[in-house]
């Protein structure tokens, strides 16, 4: 019988090994960002975001995302916001800055970044945060959906405004994407002889449910050579600005990511660590 007992404990001890561990519960109060997986979350330590003085050409926008995450941070009424408009125009980078202002003024508040596959997974999240003492962002980069997916989207509509679902007051959402409509539009919408209005209405009712809906467009040259001036400055770097200019030029753009791919090649070619 001791033998038996003996073979038993290992055969129980070597099927706990094969069965993954339950990850231990996050605490909600500690780190100043997480990230979810759909299932559950991964705190952060730090937040990788640039000085918000850093962030030029955007001066509007800055004022209104920082305004709003202020709020949110001290528990008043804020707004859901919905970032959209040209590529690598600091739309991340603003969200990121503003949550760690609000942070450094201590504000109560954390960034929770979720990938858009777990965007179904909201409502899991929103229970484990409903009953926290602190304020959450939750935030979505790049938002977009696959063709045919009717159901994220709608269930996206239902967690911002009204339904059953709605994420608590201790949570906002904030999502980039690189157009306003966010839903892609098919040609054919467009020749509608019914209702072409339908499509339209239909595509925008998503961006409707943010209260704050900002547009980032492409800089300007004066602009762009702004944002160069304030890296440079912050560096300690010497700035060629014809060189920068043709450094936008063969990529096409002038956005607030081109000039930080240009100071990343000024900082290392004098071997500075940014």
């Amino acid at each position: 019988m001791e033998n038996q007992a003996e073979l038993l404990a290992r055969i129980a001890a070597a099927l706990e090994k094969l069965v993954p561990a339950t990850p231990d519960d996050v605490s909600w109060q500690d780190a100043p960002a997480y990230v979810w997986n759909g299932a559950s979350a991964r705190p952060v330590t730090q937040i990788e975001a640039p000085a918000l003085t850093l962030l030029r050409g955007i001066d509007r926008q800055k004022q209104v995302v920082t305004a709003n995450i202020a709020r949110l941070a001290e528990g008043a009424a804020a707004h859901d916001m919905l970032l959209w408009g040209a590529r690598g125009m600091g739309k991340s980078a603003l969200l990121r800055a503003a949550i760690a202002d609000a942070q450094n003024s201590g504000g109560q508040i954390a960034l929770v970044q979720i990938a858009t596959d777990a965007v179904p997974s909201l409502p899991a999240l929103f229970a484990q945060l409903s009953g926290i003492k602190r304020n959450f962002l939750i935030f979505i980069d790049d938002l977009g959906f696959a063709e045919g997916d009717d159901a994220t989207p709608r269930h996206l509509r239902s967690w911002l405004d009204g339904g059953v679902e709605a994420r608590p007051t201790n949570v906002r959402l904030a999502v980039t994407t690189n157009r306003r409509a966010i839903l892609p539009r098919q040609a054919s919408e467009q020749d509608d002889p019914i209702n072409p209005r339908d499509a339209v209405d239909d595509n925008l009712a998503l961006a409707d449910r943010f209260g704050l809906a900002l547009g980032f467009h492409n800089a300007s040259q004066d602009d762009y050579l702004d944002m160069l001036r304030g890296y440079a400055a912050e560096y300690g770097l010497e700035l060629d600005e014809s060189e920068a200019l043709e450094w936008a030029k063969r990529r096409g753009a002038r956005s607030g990511r081109i000039a930080w791919h240009f100071i990343t090649e000024l900082a290392g070619r004098v071997g500075k660590q940014l």
